[in-house]
């Protein structure tokens, strides 16, 4: 019968180069105060081992464990897996990995995940609130026992928080605009929220425009309803049964574009030639298939390196580091040919 292998520990690589543990665990994270030498001999011996680090271990030295927790509430949009991949990206070249769970814009998973992450001992943590979260008291407890957090794109409305965030105002207050600046009259906005801080600021930046040009509100071409494809779908056969239709929509995501699109398609309106829509958000094969949407394009790369910038600073610089707020600029795609600014 064979037996079980026991497991290579940092003792044992110590021991057999007779090192101290310490030596041996910052050969492995490539740490400047050791040799290339003995970094090389550390490695070739971990290799021919079969050693195994234990990423729940804190690092002896510094007391990190060179672990970043991510929490998004969906990897199936384009928007958020692009920052999901920034973020590893950034994390990797700092000599970090990053932990990603998926809280299904479900605040209960987002609490437990959160948990989760702690447990395991994350050096700090990246979140993008669900859409259903309005209570922040595990935020307020993370911050007052100066643990890392940093917010990206979606925040908590709270003092003394880290985010990167776009300015979702200005973008919506453009895309308005611009209907208005081509003449059309009959302007709605479908999908979003004010619970959160992106549904809020573009709610503030379409009726901004609207208010700005005096131009009248019919209240049934205002359809909330969230972020996702549904709210799309759902608002447009909501104004299709109202009878009249608007010339131009202002979708608040991508996904609710797509729902917009789709319920379009089933009712015969066509898309853009009966109506305009103008979304935030991108899509994948931009570069590739002739879209039929204008874009509020988001930096999304950009968003997920600045997030693991601030994570960075916080995490390595505990007692200096104040708190800051990024917001990044978006810009107005015309069915992705002319760029306004």
């Amino acid at each position: 019968m064979n037996r079980k292998t026991k497991p290579i520990r940092l003792e044992d690589l110590a021991n057999i180069l007779k090192v101290s543990k310490v030596t041996i665990s910052k050969a492995l994270r490539d740490h400047p105060d050791i040799s290339a030498e003995t970094t090389a001999r550390v490695k070739e011996l971990a290799d021919e081992l079969g050693y195994l680090p234990n990423f729940m271990a804190k690092n002896l030295s510094s007391l990190k464990s060179n672990l970043i927790g991510l929490v998004v509430p969906e990897i199936a949009h384009f928007f958020f897996s692009a920052i999901i991949e920034s973020i590893f990206a950034a994390a990797s070249k700092n000599k970090y990995e990053t932990v990603l769970t998926v809280s299904e814009e479900k605040a209960e998973k987002e609490k437990n995940h959160v948990q989760f992450l702690l447990s395991m001992k994350m050096d700090g943590l990246i979140i993008s609130i669900t859409q259903e979260t309005t209570d922040f008291a595990i935020f307020q407890k993370i911050i007052q026992h100066n643990v890392p957090i940093v917010f990206v794109d979606r925040a908590p409305d709270m003092p003394g928080i880290s985010s990167v965030t776009v300015n979702d105002r200005g973008g919506a207050f453009a895309a308005t605009e611009y209907a208005i600046n081509k003449g059309y009259n009959k302007i709605a906005k479908i999908g979003g929220n004010n619970n959160i801080n992106i549904g809020r600021q573009r709610n503030e930046g379409f009726f901004e425009a609207m208010k700005l040009y005096d131009y009248k509100i019919n209240p049934d071409w205002i359809i909330d309803g969230g972020f996702g494809h549904e709210a799309g779908y759902n608002g447009f056969k909501s104004i299709y049964k109202n009878g009249k239709l608007p010339e131009y929509i202002l979708a608040i995501t991508y996904p609710a574009a797509l729902g917009i699109y789709e319920a379009a398609y089933e009712l015969g309106v066509r898309i853009p030639q009966d109506i305009e829509i103008t979304c935030f958000g991108n899509n994948t094969f931009k570069h590739i298939i002739p879209t039929v949407f204008n874009f509020v394009d988001q930096p999304t790369q950009k968003l997920g390196e600045e997030a693991v910038k601030l994570i960075l600073k916080m995490i390595n610089h505990p007692k200096t580091y104040e708190p800051e707020k990024i917001v990044l600029d978006t810009k107005l795609l015309i069915n992705n040919s002319n760029t306004i600014t």
